[in-house]
């Protein structure tokens, strides 16, 4: 009969163990959330707050025992449920949002889906592009060009968020360029349509940094994203507020830039 090594087998069960400790500890006061959130004060919202940064702080500094990938996939997941609680959200705000992704990157910094979750919660809601460059500029370090596949994406959201929330053209300038780069290597048609639009959008602004079509096209490509509704709501906001519209047909949204630049 084969046997397994002790410590093949105690490994994973240890890192079980520890991720579910973490989440037993807030598991009732998570239940009673989701039940009384309509008339939970601030101040019991606050300590709720305070009490997932020093679980997701917990869970920073735990060791992986080779889960890594697992370990992101679970804090992404309880990502979702924190983002997508807009009644708890509106009260407290997204402020915890780069803690999930500091997680999530240290362990998988391959894990694609996650970035767009990163820029939109961390940028527009949170008000911290600084932190979602800087978390996209650590994951970088682990992405080439053909891995994973479409890690082009990674440096046209962090070019979208050094453009729109720094005002940073240059460095916008230098990351739609890398994104045009690595998204020629491929042939496919969502590729080559990537590596055009982020090598116009470089030239734009190295013609001229304060472009509003530049900053126009780039609110746009969040829309492509699949973005939530207050994220589309606020990108077409921005559109119009620069002089552009956006129009809704069955195949599509129509952009519609201004007569002037």
């Amino acid at each position: 009969m084969l046997r397994l090594p002790y410590q093949a087998l105690i490994t994973p069960v240890v890192a079980c163990f520890c991720m579910l400790g973490v989440s037993v500890l807030q598991f009732p006061r998570l239940q009673s959330l989701l039940i009384n959130k309509q008339t939970i004060s601030q101040e019991v919202l606050e300590k709720d707050i305070q009490a997932e940064h020093l679980r997701l702080a917990t869970l920073k500094e735990l060791p992986s025992f080779g889960y890594d990938n697992l370990i992101a996939d679970w804090v992404y997941l309880n990502f979702l449920q924190y983002f997508g609680d807009d009644d708890v959200r509106d009260k407290t705000g997204y402020r915890l949002s780069p803690e999930y992704f500091d997680i999530i990157i240290k362990h998988d910094p391959r894990f694609l889906g996650a970035y767009v979750g990163l820029s939109t919660s961390t940028s527009v809601y949170a008000a911290m592009p600084e932190r979602s460059i800087g978390l996209m500029k650590e994951g970088l370090k682990s992405l080439s060009p053909q891995v994973p596949e479409k890690s082009y994406y990674v440096w046209r959201y962090k070019g979208i968020d050094e453009l729109l929330f720094l005002g940073n053209a240059q460095a916008a300038q230098n990351s739609f360029n890398m994104a045009a780069n690595w998204a020629s290597n491929f042939s496919d048609s969502e590729s080559k349509f990537i590596a055009h639009n982020s090598h116009q959008t470089a030239v734009f602004l190295s013609h001229n940094p304060d472009s509003k079509y530049a900053r126009i096209a780039t609110w746009a490509m969040i829309l492509m994203n699949k973005v939530d509704e207050k994220t589309r709501k606020r990108a077409i906001k921005e559109i119009e507020a620069l002089g552009g519209k956006v129009i809704s047909t069955p195949t599509g949204n129509k952009l519609i830039f201004p007569p002037k630049d």
